[in-house]
């Protein structure tokens, strides 16, 4: 069994920043690719920035692109997104997935493990 468990979430302001982690617990995830993603009120789940746990190599969406940063910490299985200049439009609850396998990192059926979300409202 795999637990995923997000924090950092909470109120900002625009131009401000927020630092997403994600710890992950269950499991040995020397194997597991991570990702990030968001979900707005009425909105589908959006793909945001994933990372490869072997090599590092990130991909992040294009809206994204910049401005947050997805890193990892394998000694604490731990998986972070750092957001910068936040935007109104960034207010969504934020989740941490994590893959086991092959498949496309930025669509969200390649995950099978999802943790419970955390909300980050930015203010205008």
């Amino acid at each position: 069994q795999v637990q995923l468990v997000e924090s950092g979430g909470g109120l900002a302001q625009a131009g401000g920043s927020l630092r997403l982690s994600c710890a992950a617990s269950g499991r040995t995830f020397t194997n597991y690719d991570m990702g990030w993603f968001r979900q707005a009120p009425g909105k589908e789940r959006n793909f945001l920035a994933a990372i490869r746990w072997g090599g590092g190599t990130t991909y992040y969406a294009d809206s994204v692109k910049g401005r947050f940063t997805i890193s990892k910490d394998s000694t604490k299985n731990m998986v972070y997104l750092q957001m910068n200049s936040l935007k109104p439009e960034d207010t969504a609850v934020y989740y941490c997935a994590a893959a086991l396998g092959v498949g496309n990192l930025r669509v969200d059926t390649t995950y099978g493990y999802w943790g419970q979300g955390t909300q980050v409202t930015v203010s205008s």
